[in-house]
């Protein structure tokens, strides 16, 4: 394995990190067998959240006596004072640890959402005074939308950043290029393009090409996958593979959601971005309860839609979205 400076937290993670989203759908005896495979191939760098259900408390059971062998990242869709102190405080207990090396405000959809979380009275407070005390060693923040990782990354206190980052969705280049010249971590969620790409050996060599880039995070939940995905660790990326990567892209162009939030607002309050993320997770994860629960929880769903096709107007990669909601429709029955 090889590893790489997580920028100005200055912490060495395998370049190869663990995703801890779909070990949701195992037991935790399985989730501590896939991780103690991860963590005998060098893998350093383990990600989850606080909305991933059981993640957190798997991963404290199945790292107990071997938490010095492991950079823990956690993170929190809390934009409060209040409600990021609680949440720092559960994850500390779930993940069985005295200290959390990475706490990341999750999922910063907007402008907006991140000036409240950074505000007076706002989540940054908590992280802040978590820090002081040492319960957490640095912050960053996950966001799907690049307008709002662009003014994030003009802040002095934000460490690291979490974007998509995969043979579909390039988007974020120049902004990952401008994040490391402030020596920003840059962390690249969503490499197998949210399990749309089948080969992960493939999708994670073409990520790792990049030097910007300083860990990789596929989502495991087999002893396969982890073998799988450290092999990429291991070989340079071909010009061959390179033309068959951007081949892909050329044929997924017109199909892929980057959840960039232009088709909104949707005149039936319609999430369009988050239905197909939920969809990706029902069909591609296997996550299918957790997602009929998200699915469920929102205020409008697929079969409110109206073919008005006003999202398609606004959509910068003409995606066929009112198509594709059908097919949300039809995953979920409504």
């Amino acid at each position: 394995m090889k590893y790489r400076v997580l920028g100005k937290t200055d912490l060495k993670v395998s370049e190869i990190g663990f995703g801890g989203i779909p070990i949701q759908k195992l037991t935790q005896e399985e989730a501590a067998k896939v991780i103690h495979k991860a963590e005998e191939t060098g893998i350093n760098f383990i990600d989850t959240a606080r909305a991933y259900s059981c993640s957190e408390e798997y991963i404290g059971k199945a790292l107990k006596g071997r938490r010095k062998n492991w950079i823990i990242a956690t993170k929190s869709m809390a934009r409060s004072y209040e409600d990021m102190k609680r949440d720092i405080e559960i994850s500390l207990k779930n993940l069985n640890t005295d200290y959390i090396d990475l706490y990341q405000l999750h999922n910063v959809k907007d402008i907006a959402s991140y000036k409240e979380a950074f505000g007076e009275n706002g989540a940054l407070k908590a992280l802040l005074e978590a820090k002081e005390k040492g319960i957490i060693r640095h912050i960053g923040v996950t966001s799907h939308s690049l307008d709002t990782l662009k003014y994030m990354i003009e802040n002095p206190l934000v460490e690291t950043i979490m974007y998509p980052y995969n043979v579909v969705e390039r988007q974020a280049i120049e902004t990952f290029k401008l994040a490391k010249e402030r020596n920003i971590g840059i962390i690249a969620m969503k490499p197998m393009a949210g399990g749309v790409l089948s080969d992960g050996k493939l999708a994670l060599k073409f990520i790792l090409k990049d030097d910007f880039i300083s860990t990789a995070i596929p989502g495991m939940a087999s002893i396969d996958e982890v073998i799988e995905n450290v092999s990429a660790s291991k070989e340079e990326i071909t010009k061959e593979e390179i033309e068959l990567c951007d081949n892909i892209y050329k044929e997924m162009d017109k199909e892929f959601c980057r959840r960039c939030g232009y088709c909104a607002p949707c005149p039936q309050g319609i999430d369009i971005p988050f239905s197909f993320i939920l969809r990706g997770y029902f069909v591609n994860y296997d996550l299918k309860d957790w997602a009929k629960e998200r699915y469920n929880n929102l205020k409008a769903h697929a079969s409110d839609c109206r073919e008005c096709g006003i999202c398609e107007t606004r959509c910068p990669y003409n995606l066929q979205i009112r198509k594709m909601l059908k097919e949300v429709k039809k995953t979920f029955g409504y």
